[in-house]
């Protein structure tokens, strides 16, 4: 919802839903009564249009310009049909899934936007009266139709539509006043501090790439400061009205908290900017479970009624619209936080989310990205290098026969259509199964399990719609929404992708459609916007990136060097040491545990060690001669050995045990810590800790994925495409969990740490060359020499340290 220049446009549908909207949030009519009504619906329209015969028109496409409050107001849209004769009729068509027999009056926003047909149709035509056919047909018995007819002077439908533009016109007053306040703010706006060293080039790149409508890609060690450098090109961009919303887009909870308090500091610097920051349904809601139905949840009953006053509430008063004050507002006008803060996102100039609201096909804001949806949007990316294989899980769907067979079983003996198709579904299954001669195969035609697979999605769909109150309901829809989102992921299926049947160690069988590469799916959203930007500390290589996010040849691409002294952190690499499968062993374990031992001991201090998997980081783990310590939490180990402390990350951490790992960091002893933790893992990026919180990083291995199917199918893409697979599967998301390991050590000028790579392959001319550029310094280690290299380098620090002083 914009306005330019005085002047606004909008749709007959958009006005009326969002002016009118009344009544619950009700999550028992499924996803497909809503969009298959709109799909199915089409056809409806002109099967019901076609055979209307002479006389009548449709898709008329009416408009009608109105002055009010100061702004001049474009109304436009399609009437589905208009009929001649002594009183014109506008006809409203509705298909539905429901039996509209036993509807006893029109639905009020339906009816009001074909009052809005009707009064732009009375006026230019310059009629005195005007007939309104509500036409509600069953999507399931095109047979069953039900009409209500009415009749309405212009008058009356005048002074309606007049009181429905006034309503419009006081949120488009609040629009325009808060965009000239907002754009005067910008214009004066300078950076919020002195530059450093490659931070203005950066800026000037994200804005250079915006100004031309570009994507660009960034890679920018810690500690050059690249929220800051992207949000504040973008906020002068959005003044310069180069965009019009801001979508900055991230994979973790703490980023999405470093862009809150970067425009915190602009706002504090003069900016008048308001954001929203989208958080998950589940994190919000006040019920046990997220059960959005009226019968369930007293904020779902009449949420629409409330919701517009409390979206005037909210942006009247606030400009930074957090998590907490999401959840604030909505609970004192009662509605459902979820709901109201993706309303709320429609006045915002930056909205702060996770990748899947701009990329997932599932849960994608349609309001922005649905088909027909226009909008000059500006995308930041943040920890870019997560995207390729978030969006691997994003257009890939998976269909099990296990929860084929529960499905079927929560009907028992009843013998429904919907029992019935789940049943033939469940036995091609298994005969695929009995085909199967090894571990996995890769499929070329899958149609026969479409049209089963489809067969049961449409009979399970019609049984839930009418059993809303059932008590097998909750059981049924988590497979109802497999067989959606395989279905609606085939119709993406292209050379990108593998199909292929898996047995798994538990004897399941399953069906997967798998985007090996999702750079065509990822373009059809990045389309949508007119610029994007791409960034992270991790962005190595480049050219695989781009290969995986978006290969056109007019992309820039910036390699930011680091503000930060080289001669502030060591990089060394043990040669005589390999994590490799073939070479793991007691010996191995302990030459691993010894490594540790010297860098815990060469300065006293806090560590992180990052291991390639739970099996490793354990075997490791007693070699260490660790002893547990009893503790409060139930999330984490604690314990240690004669050399340092131990706290030993759990697969069972949940986000408040995070916070007790981490406050470990700050908590003052009298020897080294070492934090064993996992490659990949939840401490591997989105932390930051500065200064003497943290002082060195052990990375074991190199980070290679497990072999498995998924990792095999991969290689094989990639040579099929003349690439180097293994590097491609492997090698390349290998480096990529190393360097965020490393990176978690130098955050800031004044700190002062190790980097140890325990791994000879570190060593090779391939690895090396995937370094980034700042790593031109590393030194060798031994088993026997490396305390007296690690305590050497802060030796020099120390000296270093007391010139400084000095100086």
């Amino acid at each position: 919802m914009r306005t330019k220049d005085g002047k606004a446009r909008i749709s007959v549908r958009n006005l009326v839903e969002f002016v009118l909207r009344s009544g619950d949030i009700d999550n028992r009519i499924t996803a497909e009564a809503r969009s298959d009504a709109m799909a199915a619906g089409s056809r409806l329209h002109r099967k019901l249009q076609k055979a209307a015969g002479e006389g009548y028109h449709a898709e008329v496409f009416l408009q009608r310009t109105v002055e009010s409050g100061g702004f001049e107001i474009t109304v436009e849209g399609r009437a589905d049909g208009i009929i001649d004769g002594e009183v014109p009729v506008i006809d409203e068509i509705k298909g539905v899934y429901r039996d509209v027999l036993k509807m006893e009056e029109p639905v009020q926003v339906h009816l009001a936007q074909a009052m809005c047909y009707a009064c732009i149709y009375a006026r230019s035509s310059k009629l005195p009266r005007i007939q309104i056919r509500m036409t509600y047909c069953n999507l399931d018995d095109e047979e069953q139709i039900r009409y209500f007819l009415l009749e309405k002077t212009a008058e009356e439908l005048e002074d309606w539509f007049q009181g429905v533009v006034e309503e419009f016109v006081r949120w488009l007053t609040w629009i325009a006043e808060n965009q000239k306040r907002r754009d005067e703010s910008i214009r004066n706006l300078e950076f919020p501090f002195p530059y450093r060293t490659g931070q203005r080039d950066l800026a000037v790149a994200v804005y250079a790439a915006q100004k031309r409508g570009r994507k660009l890609f960034i890679q920018a060690p810690t500690g050059i400061g690249k929220t800051m450098s992207t949000v504040y090109p973008s906020v002068k961009a959005i003044g310069e009205g180069l965009g019009e919303r801001i979508f900055y887009l991230t994979a973790r909870t703490t980023t999405r908290t470093a862009a809150e308090e970067a425009w915190n500091i602009l706002r504090k610097k003069g900016l008048f900017f308001h954001t929203v920051t989208l958080t998950a349904k589940e994190k919000v809601c006040v019920m046990e479970e997220a059960d959005c139905n009226p019968e369930y949840c007293p904020r779902a009953r009449g949420h629409f009624d409330r919701v517009n006053e409390a979206i005037l509430d909210i942006i009247t008063q606030e400009q930074a619209i957090n998590r907490e004050m999401v959840c604030r507002y909505a609970e004192k006008h009662r509605i459902c936080p979820f709901e109201f803060a993706l309303d709320i996102s429609d006045f915002m100039d930056g909205i702060i989310c996770d990748y899947n609201y701009a990329f997932d096909p599932d849960v994608r804001l349609t309001r922005y990205f649905g088909e027909g949806s226009e909008g000059s949007y500006l995308f930041l990316v943040d920890e870019a290098h997560n995207l390729a294989g978030r969006a691997r899980e994003m257009y890939s769907a998976l269909l099990s026969r296990k929860e084929v067979l529960a499905a079927k079983k929560v009907f028992g003996t009843r013998k429904l259509p919907a029992s019935r198709a789940i049943g033939s579904l469940g036995r091609h299954m298994l005969a695929m199964k009995k085909e199967m001669d090894g571990d996995f195969r890769v499929y070329g035609d899958i149609s026969q399990l479409l049209r089963l697979v489809s067969s049961a999605f449409d009979a399970l769909r019609k049984y839930l719609d009418e059993n809303r109150e059932s008590g097998d309901r909750e059981d049924l829809l988590e497979f109802y929404f497999s067989l959606r989102s395989f279905l609606n992921i085939y119709e993406l299926v292209d050379e990108h992708y593998r199909i292929y049947g898996e047995l798994t160690r538990d004897g399941d069988f399953r069906v997967r459609l798998f985007c090996v590469n999702p750079v065509e799916n990822l373009g059809n959203c990045l389309a949508q916007a007119k610029s994007t930007v791409f960034f992270s500390a991790t962005l190595l290589p480049l050219p695989y990136y781009r290969e995986l996010l978006s290969p056109a040849e007019e992309d820039y691409t910036v390699y930011a060097g680091s503000p930060f002294s080289e001669k502030n952190r060591g990089i060394f690499i043990a040669g005589d040491v390999s994590s490799r499968y073939r070479d793991r062993g007691e010996e191995s374990y302990r030459k691993v545990a010894s490594y540790i031992r010297s860098a815990v001991s060469s300065r006293k201090g806090n560590y992180m060690v990052f291991f390639p998997s739970y099996a490793f980081l354990e075997q490791v783990l007693a070699a260490s001669d660790f002893v547990e310590v009893p503790a409060e939490n139930g999330g984490y180990l604690k314990g240690r050995n004669e050399d340092c402390d131990i706290i030993v990350q759990t697969s069972r951490m949940d986000e408040a045990c995070r916070e007790e790992f981490l406050a470990e960091f700050s908590a003052g002893r009298e020897r080294s810590l070492a934090a064993f933790c996992v490659m990949g893992g939840i401490f591997s990026e989105g932390i930051d800790l500065q200064g003497e919180k943290l002082i060195g990083a052990v990375v074991v291995g190199t980070g290679l994925p497990m072999v498995c199917t998924e990792q095999k199918i991969l290689q094989d893409y990639f040579e099929d495409c003349g690439q180097n697979g293994f590097l491609f599967a492997y090698q390349y998301p290998g480096m990529t969990r190393v360097l965020q390991a490393a990176g978690r050590v130098i955050r800031t000028a004044e700190d002062r740490g190790i980097i140890l790579l325990l791994d000879e392959r570190f060593l090779r001319r391939d690895y090396r060359n995937m370094f980034p550029r700042e790593w031109n310094d590393t030194r060798r280690v031994s088993i026997n020499d490396a305390r007296e290299k690690l305590g050497k380098f802060w030796e020099d620090q120390e000296q270093k340290g007391s010139k400084e002083d000095s100086t």
